[in-house]
């Protein structure tokens, strides 16, 4: 599966009004396998694709036990750019 899951927040809400949304997807996959899939399970023609690749972070927190020390996972987002008329509702929707 290429798409894991649409990033829900106050950021990618703002660029709805330009039709954007914001996904998560597998590290190894590039745009053109990116855009096959969404036209696939959406049905809806893409104007452009953007894509981000975050790095890992060192992360850290106090508890009880003392430090305890870990990294978050590397992730890729993709910004996906559609034609005008073409709309998704995440709240509505149970899955993608």
């Amino acid at each position: 599966m290429i798409l894991i899951k649409p990033f829900i927040t106050e950021k990618s809400y703002r660029g709805e009004k330009y039709n954007c949304y914001v996904f998560s997807v597998n590290i190894n996959c590039d745009k053109i396998q990116i855009k096959k899939e969404i036209k696939k399970l959406l049905g809806f023609s893409i104007k452009k694709i953007r894509t981000m690749i975050y790095p890992r972070k060192d992360k850290s927190k106090y508890t009880k036990k003392g430090f305890l020390y870990g990294k978050t996972n590397k992730i890729k987002k993709v910004v996906v750019q559609f034609y005008e008329n073409q709309k998704i509702d995440f709240l509505n929707q149970k899955e993608i």
